[in-house]
């Protein structure tokens, strides 16, 4: 039972998803904080779990980036929606992830089982997100005026790893796929 225990966290971070969207779209900005604070702890402890214990399952390594992606899609089209984001910043973040998930469906279908395994870069670029995410709801929820550099220096580091991790899970994944269908 308790080897479960991270894909229950993982499904409890998942079911923040829309609570958070819906606090985020309609500018409760404090408590939207509070819960994306406890969903990006909560990946941080079924991670730490999984590894620590050997509880890693197929269906962990699975859910896991999709409960992140959710998360991070959702708050960033949220944000898009409440004005706090610009409007192509959703976009970027939703497209990245887009050409992921179709490119491994892509993959699975063409080539074989994959396992989804998380690049540095894009746990960087996952983490990122998630401190930016914070970062503007922090000055949204007036805790803190948040100096319009900073601001304008996170966005535009999360714009590039975002590009960039989206470029390298391509090649990566388009070099394994050539090695793959080049096997006899």
């Amino acid at each position: 039972m308790l080897r479960q225990l991270p894909n229950l966290i993982t499904a409890a971070r998942i079911a923040l998803v829309a609570p958070l969207a819906w606090l985020i779209a309609h500018r409760d900005y404090r408590v939207a904080l509070v819960v994306l604070v406890i969903a990006a702890l909560s990946d941080a402890v079924d991670g730490f779990l999984a590894k620590r214990f050997g509880w890693q399952t197929w269906i962990g390594g699975m859910l896991d980036p999709i409960a992140d992606k959710l998360m991070l899609m959702a708050s960033f089209v949220a944000l898009g929606i409440a004005g706090g984001v610009p409007s192509w910043l959703p976009v970027l973040v939703i497209g990245r992830d887009l050409v992921i998930v179709l490119g491994a469906f892509g993959y699975h279908r063409l080539i074989g089982r994959f396992d989804a395994a998380p690049t540095r870069l894009s746990k960087l670029t996952t983490l990122v997100q998630i401190a930016f995410l914070v970062l503007e709801l922090i000055g949204l929820a007036g805790l803190t005026a948040i100096p319009e550099p900073l601001r304008a220096a996170a966005l535009w580091i999360v714009v590039l790893l975002t590009v960039t991790s989206g470029l390298d899970y391509v090649l990566t994944w388009g070099r394994r796929a050539w090695q793959a269908r080049r096997r006899p």
